[in-house]
């Protein structure tokens, strides 16, 4: 078997040394001429050091491709009527807006209060009038306390949204809930009337108009 090993490569290297004597362009050709050191697809050959898109073998890969004789201008095509204008769709109705998390939750609860769920109720009995596509609540919090509690919390309360949005019929698949946390201020977190502002949760409604 080393005997036969020792054979192979002493042809391999043979065939090399014929390919390099007869090479005419920088891509490596046999001494027939032929570029059979392709890859397995047929679409790249093996390049010697000296290789440029210039001197690369026709057909191969990078290689500049000769300007093809400029064809004549085609007659121009006759001039179809122009067919009617689409109808536009309906414009999308969108509208966003900010409750103060006092007013939905107690103190560092996630629970909705009755006056929370009575500006949801008036929420869904507008929703009514569109389309609906998607709702999007956002809970936000004031700087009190550590980010990790605070992003959680955020989450919680937008989840208590959509919860109860679910019970009025809403579909579950309509409403996308985000908690921001203590990342987007509206106010300073410096005074307590800040603070008020930035505990808050946001409801984004997107539909289109019913006809």
């Amino acid at each position: 078997m080393n005997k036969l090993n020792k054979v192979a490569m002493l042809i391999a290297s043979a065939a090399l040394a014929t390919a390099a004597g007869a090479q005419t362009v920088d891509n490596w050709k046999n001494g027939s001429g032929d570029l059979v050191w392709k890859n397995g697809t047929n679409e790249l050959c093996w390049r010697d050091a000296n290789w440029t898109p210039a001197t690369a073998a026709e057909g191969c890969d990078g290689a500049l491709v000769k300007a093809a004789a400029a064809a004549p201008a085609p007659a121009p095509a006759p001039v179809a009527a122009a067919p009617a204008p689409a109808p536009k769709p309906a414009p999308a109705a969108a509208s966003k807006v900010s409750y103060s998390a006092d007013a939905f939750f107690d103190f560092d609860k996630a629970v909705l209060k009755p006056e929370g769920k009575a500006k949801l109720d008036d929420l869904v009995s507008k929703v009514k009038d569109i389309n609906l596509e998607v709702i999007i609540a956002v809970g936000h919090t004031d700087s009190t306390g550590p980010d990790a509690y605070n992003q959680k919390l955020s989450v919680r309360r937008a989840e208590a949204v959509k919860a109860y949005l679910v019970t009025k019929g809403i579909e579950k698949n309509r409403v996308y809930t985000e908690g921001k946390g203590e990342a987007q201020p509206i106010a300073s977190n410096a005074t307590r009337e800040g603070r008020a502002k930035n505990r808050r949760v946001e409801i984004e409604v997107v539909g289109t108009r019913a006809n």
